[in-house]
């Protein structure tokens, strides 16, 4: 068994080898220097001040891990200087001292933030131990913090969101050709976040300096979008009374985002395709070409390989824009991330409201979970902007949250499945085909996500291709063609 002088040498090099810096705050300059000799010989290293004003400036100086201070002083007295700290440094830890007997005192002192406070006469073995839990706390809070911002990081990239191994898929494609200058094609459902993922790129980039522009081709008129594109020199058209750039001489060194690229006219991918092959673009109305350096993502919610069989894109075109294919799955496909995406859509919205808001009610969290979200990322936004706006207390509950989101009946797929009288094997390919497409035809993700090794579902989907679709009532569907 240890000697109690061999305890105390072990504990005194435990805590000289941390060298925390303590302040010690006091205008009695016989006490200071004692707490000062006590604190150094237990191998802290010790500053002082005389003062709550003194004590204060050197604080904001930073470095500090610690303050232990008297509450009687002249110029600005414990507590004050304990409410000045918490201002300025709020997880700085403060250990008040106070009269005998002043218990009052003690208490405000608790409630201002102090991490404990001692009653004179104190025993020195009774600060040292107080130190030690504020400085052990400390840093196991330092630690949770940490982790807590690892745990962002990984979950998050810029204003995209997500825990799910999808998701994370997702990041990790992003950062690992953010730097290259290869052209991107973003695919998924509508309100999936595709734009998202494409200012992400340019942000993780070396053009991240330069212009983002964005333009969907649905939105512009076909005979609007060629001048849109390219620019126009004056008199080009009967509206053009100046000459007018176009948005790829804006983007010149950044990136353009062209949504909804499937909608681009078809007599207009191959001056598209002379931008992505050449670098060049040539105004409406004029023989002169423009050099621009441009990183041209798409994105689609549309099948491009059906638009190429059915001759409404371009092969050469198709190829030059998919160099990397990043695919966004629906959120009914990643539950996990629902929550996360709910939590961080709340404090934005209840952050412009002025409302206190700490979160959602565990019963309007199981109905967030329980529904499908047709609309994806941009609906589950819509309906917390909602829920915050109708909420009362501090949390959001169900009542807050659209109808069609409490129905829960019209979302039980199971419920509909019985139902119909699908049989077990009926709704098992359902099951894997939808996994499938919502992992973008990726056999080794959908696997992964099932559960199956490929082979198993290589065996099964060779099988279903063998085998007609039956509908919900068991039959096999009737050959209209």
């Amino acid at each position: 068994m240890a000697s109690p002088s061999t305890t105390n040498d072990t504990a005194s090099a435990a805590r000289g080898a941390a060298r925390a810096v303590i302040l010690v705050v006091d205008d009695d300059a016989a006490q200071r220097d004692c707490l000062k000799e006590d604190l150094e010989r237990e191998g802290f290293a010790v500053e002082v001040a005389a003062g709550g004003r003194a004590g204060l400036e050197r604080v904001k100086r930073g470095g500090v891990d610690l303050v232990v201070s008297d509450v009687k002083m002249p110029d600005l007295d414990g507590l004050d200087l304990l409410r000045e700290i918490r201002a300025v440094e709020p997880s700085l830890y403060v250990i008040i001292i106070t009269g005998f007997g002043s218990i009052d005192t003690a208490i405000r002192a608790v409630k201002l933030g102090a991490y404990d406070y001692l009653t004179k006469p104190f025993e020195t073995d009774h600060l040292l131990l107080t130190i030690d839990k504020a400085l052990g706390e400390r840093v196991l809070r330092s630690e949770v913090v940490r982790l807590r911002e690892e745990v962002n990081r990984r979950d998050r990239l810029d204003n995209l969101i997500g825990r799910s191994p999808a998701m994370q898929e997702v990041f990790g494609l992003i950062r690992r050709m953010a730097g290259s200058q290869a052209s991107v094609l973003v695919t998924g459902d509508s309100g999936t976040g595709k734009e998202l993922v494409a200012r992400a790129i340019h942000a993780h980039g070396p053009r991240k300096a330069r212009p983002f522009v964005a333009m969907n081709c649905s939105a512009i008129p076909e005979t609007l979008l060629e001048s849109e594109l390219f620019g126009y020199a004056r008199g080009a058209h009967s509206t053009a009374n100046t000459d007018r750039q176009g948005l790829f001489v804006e983007a010149d060194g950044g990136t353009l985002f062209l949504d909804e690229i499937a909608d681009m006219p078809l007599q207009l991918q191959p001056k598209l395709l002379r931008v992505l092959q050449d670098g060049e673009v040539r105004p409406l109305g004029t023989n002169k070409v423009e050099r621009v350096d441009v990183r041209v993502i798409a994105a689609t919610n549309r099948d491009l390989t059906a638009h190429l069989r059915e001759g409404h894109l371009r092969e050469d075109l198709y190829y030059r824009l998919n160099v990397v294919q990043i695919h966004l799955p629906p959120l009914r496909a990643r539950n996990e991330d629902v929550l996360p995406l709910a939590e961080h859509f709340m404090a934005r919205s209840a952050a412009r409201a002025g409302k206190p808001l700490r979160g959602f009610s565990e019963s309007a969290k199981k109905i967030m979970l329980g529904y499908t979200f047709p609309g994806n990322v941009r609906e589950l936004e819509n309906m917390v902007e909602r829920a915050v706006a109708l909420a009362e207390g501090e949390l959001v509950g169900p009542d807050d949250l659209p109808p069609v989101m409490r129905e829960r009946k019209s979302q039980d797929r199971l419920a509909t499945a019985v139902a119909q009288g699908l049989t077990l094997d009926q709704l098992e390919r359902e099951y894997i085909e939808r996994v499938l497409e919502s992992e973008g035809g990726n056999k080794t993700r959908a696997a992964l996500r099932l559960g199956l090794d490929r082979k198993t579902l290589y065996r099964k989907l060779e099988e279903y291709g063998a085998t007609p679709r039956l509908n919900g009532h068991g039959d096999a569907p009737k050959n209209t063609g």
